[in-house]
C-alpha cells in the first residue's frame, strides 16, 4: 500500500516531532526509536515507498555523511601521534581479519562477508552531538572511523560498479577515477591551505563576521551539492562527496562554531530523522515471522560486534579498557553502508530476499544494542565521577 502525499507528510511530521519525547520516555537513543517507529507506521501502511519520501531520505543520508565530515578535525587527525594512527590501522586490520574469518567459518553469503568489516561514522556524528566531540573516546573513534570510512566507501564504490558491470575495463576505469579524485582532493586541500595562510582575509570575504544573509550556510550547502554533482558526473559513491564536503568545511572554517551549530540543527532536526524513519520503513515487520530472518540477523550482529571488541584490545593502551570498549561499540553501527550494500545486492539479484532482510535487521539490532550499551557505560562513568 502506497500512502498518498498528504498522509505521508502528516505522519512524518508527527514522527519527527514526537520521537525525542518517546525516546526519553523509553530511555532509548533517538535514532533507534525513529527506526522502530518507521517500521511500525509502515506496517500499518501509513508510510512506504514513495518517490518524494525516497528522495528526501537519500538527502538525509547524504547530509548525515556531510555532518560526519564536519565532525572531523583534519588538522588534528593529520597531526595525531604515530602510535595512535598505527594502532587505529591495526584495529581496522584485526577487525577485518576476524570479520572475514567468522563469515567463512559460519558459511555466510559472500555479500554479507563483504559487509561485515565495513565502518561508517554517520552515527558517530550523532554520538558526538550527545556526548561532546572533545570526549577522548569520541576523538579516538573518529581517527579509526575516518580511516575505515574512506576504505569502506571505496569498497562500496567498487562493489556497486562490479555488481552492475562485472570485473572488466569499466570497473578498472571507475577505480582509476576514484583514486584520481582522492589525489585531486588532497592537492586542492594543500593549495587552499596555502592560499588561506597567505590571504587570511579571504575567509572573511567568504564568511563575513557581520552576516545578515546566512552566507556561511549558503557556502556550506553549495559545497555540499557541488561535490555531490561531481560524484554524479564521475559515477562514484555520493556519500564520499558529501563526507569530503563536510571535512572541507571543518578544515577551513572550523573557527565558525555557529556554522556547525546551524548545519547540525538542520540535519538532526529534520533531514537525518527522515533517513532513520525511512530505514525503519524499508523493513517489513512481517519478515520477522520468516524462518531464519531473526536468527540470521542476530548472528551477523554478534559476529560483527565480537570482531570489533576483539580488535579493540590494541586500543586499550591508548586510553584504557572502557574507552576501547566504547570505541568498538561506536564503530559497530555501519547502518548506512550495510543498507546500501544490501540494497545494491538485492536490486542486482545477487542477494536473496531472506539475506536482504537479515542484513537490514542486523543493522537495526546493532544500533539498538550499541547505542544503548554506550548510554549505560557513559551513565556509569558520570555517576562514578559525581561520587568522586
Amino acid at each position: 500500500m502506497i500512502p498518498n502525499s498528504i498522509t505521508l507528510i502528516l505522519v512524518l511530521s508527527v514522527l519527527i516531532w514526537s520521537s525525542p519525547y518517546i525516546a526519553k520516555t523509553l530511555r532509548l537513543p533517538i535514532p533507534s526509536v525513529e527506526i522502530i517507529l518507521g517500521s511500525i507506521v509502515a506496517y500499518f501502511g501509513l508510510v512506504g515507498h514513495h518517490e518524494h519520501f525516497d528522495l528526501i531520505a537519500e538527502m538525509g543520508f547524504l547530509y548525515l555523511m556531510f555532518l560526519a565530515g564536519m565532525e572531523v578535525d583534519l588538522k588534528k587527525l593529520l597531526n595525531s601521534p604515530k602510535d595512535v594512527i598505527r594502532k587505529s590501522m591495526l584495529f581496522l586490520l584485526i577487525m577485518s581479519i576476524f570479520s572475514l574469518s567468522f563469515g567463512f567459518i559460519f558459511g555466510l553469503h559472500t555479500i554479507v562477508i563483504i559487509s561485515m568489516p565495513l565502518i561508517s561514522i554517520g552515527l558517530l556524528a550523532s554520538l558526538s552531538k550527545t556526548y561532546g566531540k572533545e570526549t577522548p573516546w569520541i576523538q579516538l573513534a573518529f581517527i579509526a572511523g575516518v580511516l575505515g570510512e574512506v576504505i569502506s566507501i571505496a569498497i562500496l564504490t567498487v562493489f556497486d560498479v562490479a555488481s552492475k558491470t562485472g570485473f572488466n575495463f569499466e570497473l578498472l576505469l571507475q577505480i582509476t577515477y576514484l583514486i584520481l579524485f582522492i589525489i585531486v582532493i588532497y592537492i586542492l586541500y594543500k593549495i587552499l591551505h596555502w592560499v588561506f595562510w597567505w590571504l587570511p582575509e579571504l575567509k572573511e570575504i567568504l564568511i563575513p563576521k557581520v552576516d545578515t544573509s546566512s552566507q556561511d550556510v549558503r557556502l556550506a550547502m553549495s559545497l555540499f551539492f557541488i561535490l555531490i554533482a561531481v560524484m554524479l558526473a564521475l559515477e562514484l559513491e555520493l556519500a564520499l562527496g558529501a563526507f569530503i564536503a563536510g571535512i572541507a568545511i571543518s578544515a577551513f572554517f572550523h573557527h565558525e562554531k555557529a556554522l556547525e551549530a546551524k548545519m547540525s540543527s538542520l540535519g538532526f532536526g529534520f533531514l537525518v530523522p527522515l533517513f532513520f524513519i525511512h530505514v525503519g520503513a524499508s523493513f517489513d515487520l512481517k519478515a520477522l515471522l520468516l524462518e531464519g530472518v531473526v536468527s540470521g540477523a542476530l548472528l551477523i550482529m554478534v559476529l560483527m560486534l565480537i570482531s570489533r571488541l576483539l580488535a579493540a584490545i590494541v586500543l586499550r593502551s591508548i586510553s584504557g579498557a572502557r574507552d576501547a570498549l566504547l570505541i568498538a561499540l561506536s564503530l559497530s553501527m555501519p547502518l548506512t553502508l550495510l543498507v546500501a550494500v544490501a540494497t545494491i545486492g538485492y536490486e542486482t539479484k545477487l542477494l536473496d530476499l531472506l539475506t536482504y532482510y537479515q542484513l537490514i535487521l542486523a543493522s537495526i539490532f546493532e544500533i539498538l544494542l550499541s547505542m544503548t550499551s554506550i548510554k549505560i557505560l557513559e551513565s556509569q562513568r558520570r555517576r562514578n565521577s559525581v561520587k568522586k
